[in-house]
C-alpha cells in the first residue's frame, strides 16, 4: 500500500480517510468523556461531580497534542506512517494515565472508552493489515498489561469484546482486500491488453523486432528478481515499462529503422530520440509513470557515453541499467534486417567485456548467475522464420 500511495488519486483518498479518522475519533472520544465522567454521574447517578477530576484534564491534554505530530507528518506526505504514529501514541499516553489513577487506588478498574471500539471497526478502511492487527493487539496489550499491573481480572471482559470485535473487523478487512484485489486485476488485464495492442503497432514498422519487446520483459524481470530490490508491485510497473520501452521507434521512419546496412551518423541520431519521445508519450499513463526512467534511460551507458542525457554509474536509474543488460542480449542474440542473430557465447562475452563501461558491474555479476535460464528462454521460444535467416555477423553498433 506504501508504494500506491505515489498515485496522486490514492494519495488524496488516503489523506481523506485519514483525516475523516481523526475527526470521528475525536468526535467520539470527547463524547464519552463527557457523557461517562459528567453527564452519566451527574443525571443518572445523582452525584455531585466537577466536569473532569483534575487528573483527566492532563490526560486530554496529552491526547490533543498528538495532533501536531499528525499534521506534521501529512504536511511530509508520511501517510503510511501516520495511523500508525497516533494510534501507538494514544495507547501508550492512555497506558500511562490508567497506571498513574489507578495503581494503589482501591477504587476498581472502569477505564476505557467508545473510541476503542471504533478504532477496531474503522481500522479495515485502510486496507492495511499491518495497521488492524497494530490496532486489535494493541488494544489487547494495554487491557492486558493493566490486568497484570493492577493484578485485577476486571480486564478480562473487555478483551472478550476486543477479540471478538477484531474478528469482526478481520473479516471486513479481507472483504476489502478481496474488492481491491479484484479492482487492481481488472486494471491491469486492461492495461496488458493496451500495452500488447502498443507493441503490436510497433512490430508492424519493424518485423525483425517482433517479439523482441517480450523478451526483454523476461530477462529484465529475471534479472530484478535476482537483485532482491524490488517488490511485487514494483516489478508490475516495472514489467510494463519493459515491454514498452521501445515505443519511441513509432516516431523513427522506417527506412531508417528497417535499414539493412550500417547508418549514417545523421540517421544514427535520429533513432537516439526514440527514448525520450517513448518516456513523453506515456508519462501520464497510470501503472507505467513510476518507472518511466526504463523507457528514457535503458541506453545510458555506465562510463557515461551513451544517450539520451549522457548519465554516468549511479547517475542512471537503477531499473534502466537492468533493462540495458537485457535488451542487450536480446539485441544480440536475435536476427535483424542487418545481421542474423549472435551465438548465445558472444553476446555473453560481450556484456561481460562491457563490465564497468556499457554496464552496471554489479548487475553484470547477476547477470552471470541467470544466464543459464535466459539460454533455456531463448531456446524455447517460438521464434518466427527470420530469425534463422543467415546474415553476415558486423561488429558494429547493436541497434537495441
Amino acid at each position: 500500500m506504501q508504494n500506491s500511495l505515489k498515485d496522486q488519486s490514492l494519495h488524496h483518498e488516503e489523506k481523506r480517510a485519514i483525516k475523516w479518522f481523526l475527526t470521528l475519533f475525536y468526535f467520539l472520544f470527547f463524547s464519552f468523556e463527557v457523557f461517562y465522567y459528567y453527564l452519566h454521574p451527574k443525571y443518572v447517578l445523582h452525584e455531585d461531580v466537577l466536569i473532569f477530576a483534575e487528573s483527566r484534564y492532563y490526560y486530554h491534554l496529552l491526547i490533543l497534542l498528538l495532533l501536531p505530530g499528525v499534521f506534521i507528518l501529512l504536511k511530509k506526505g508520511k501517510l503510511y506512517s501516520v495511523k500508525f504514529t497516533f494510534f501507538l501514541g494514544f495507547i501508550i499516553i492512555t497506558i500511562l494515565n490508567d497506571s498513574v489513577t489507578y495503581l494503589g487506588s482501591d477504587s476498581g478498574y472502569d477505564s476505557g472508552n467508545i473510541v476503542e471500539v471504533f478504532l477496531i471497526l474503522f481500522a479495515p478502511i485502510f486496507v492495511n493489515t499491518a495497521f488492524f492487527w497494530t490496532v486489535s493487539l494493541g488494544t489487547i496489550f494495554k487491557y492486558s498489561f493493566i490486568g497484570i499491573l493492577l493484578n485485577t481480572t476486571e480486564v478480562l471482559f473487555p478483551i472478550a469484546v476486543i477479540i471478538i470485535l477484531s474478528l469482526l473487523g478481520f473479516i471486513i478487512l479481507k472483504r476489502y482486500q478481496g474488492y481491491v484485489e479484484a479492482i487492481k486485476e481488472s486494471y491491469d488485464n486492461q492495461l496488458s491488453g493496451i500495452v500488447k495492442g502498443v507493441i503490436a503497432t510497433i512490430e508492424l514498422k519493424d518485423p525483425y523486432t517482433k517479439g523482441h519487446s517480450e523478451r526483454v520483459a523476461y530477462y529484465a524481470n529475471s534479472l530484478a528478481e535476482a537483485t532482491g530490490r524490488f517488490t511485487k508491485d514494483q516489478l508490475r510497473s516495472f514489467t510494463y515499462a519493459c515491454l514498452l520501452h521501445d515505443i519511441g521507434k513509432v516516431n523513427i521512419p522506417d527506412s531508417i529503422l528497417m535499414k539493412p546496412g550500417k547508418l549514417t551518423k545523421e540517421e544514427y541520431e535520429i533513432i537516439k530520440t526514440h527514448p525520450e519521445v517513448g518516456a513523453e508519450a506515456v508519462i501520464k499513463v497510470n501503472g507505467i509513470g513510476d518507472s518511466i526512467d526504463i523507457i528514457k534511460s535503458h541506453h545510458e551507458r555506465w562510463d557515461g557515453m551513451g544517450y539520451p542525457d549522457q548519465l554516468k554509474g549511479s547517475e542512471i536509474p537503477y531499473s534502466a541499467r537492468v533493462v540495458s543488460i537485457a535488451d542487450a542480449f536480446d539485441a544480440m542474440t536475435s536476427s535483424r534486417s542487418y545481421r542474423s542473430a549472435m551465438p548465445f557465447e558472444v553476446a555473453y562475452s560481450r556484456i561481460v567485456e562491457g563490465q564497468g563501461t556499457q554496464f552496471d558491474p554489479d548487475l553484470v555479476e547477476r547477470f552471470k548467475e541467470v544466464f543459464p535460464e535466459w539460454v533455456s528462454f531463448h531456446m524455447n521460444y517460438q521464434w518466427n522464420e527470420d530469425h534463422f535467416d543467415q546474415k553476415q555477423i558486423s561488429q558494429e553498433e547493436v541497434r537495441a
